[in-house]
């Protein structure tokens, strides 16, 4: 297949063309690579000279002084805290601790268990022939009927409390056919 002259001429102008275009791409390329190397060049610069003293400048002022003061803040607490616990917890602590063991030593104590027992019944006799203590009484079968008779109170009373509380839909009658011709007639 050959191509006529002119066809041939327009072919060779547009490969020319082509080519022409494609060293131009070539530099555009080439400059766009330069200018974005110096750029990137130029913020490193301006990241040294202006942002980083601004960062380091606002941590000194702001950082590292809120941090001072939350540490201190911090310590003085813990110092408190372990002054109070010190103080007055742990006294404290340690002298119901002792009593409580003194008091369990003295109850171990055969001699001090016998006095306690004759003190008691001691008390006990003195207070039944004052007058003081009543000896107690046995009970008789009114006791169990007024226990009876509570429980079946209580319960009567339950059982109207979940009468009246319990939901019984049954109960109520629905006048949902007259309100829907209602609606329907308007």
């Amino acid at each position: 297949m050959a191509l006529s002259r002119k066809r041939q001429k327009e072919l060779d102008r547009l490969k020319g063309q082509a080519e022409d275009l494609w060293e131009d791409q070539k530099e555009l390329l080439d400059h766009a690579s330069r200018v974005v190397r110096e750029a990137s060049r130029q913020a490193a610069n301006y990241t040294k000279e202006e942002v980083a003293p601004r960062v380091r400048e606002t941590y000194q002022e702001k950082v590292v002084p809120a941090v001072g003061a939350v540490a201190s803040t911090a310590k003085h607490t813990a110092q408190s805290t372990r002054d109070r616990l010190v103080d007055d917890v742990l006294p404290a602590m340690s002298s119901a601790l002792g009593t409580a063991l003194a008091a369990i030593e003295v109850a171990k104590n055969k001699q001090v268990r016998e006095a306690i027992s004759r003190a008691s019944r001691f008390g006990t006799e003195v207070g039944t022939k004052v007058g003081i203590i009543e000896p107690p009484k046995k009970s008789g079968p009114g006791k169990y009927i007024l226990i009876g008779f509570g429980v079946v109170t209580v319960a009567a009373i339950a059982y109207a409390a979940w009468q009246t509380l319990r939901a019984d839909d049954d109960l109520w009658i629905d006048d949902e056919p007259e309100a829907t011709e209602s609606v329907e007639e308007a």
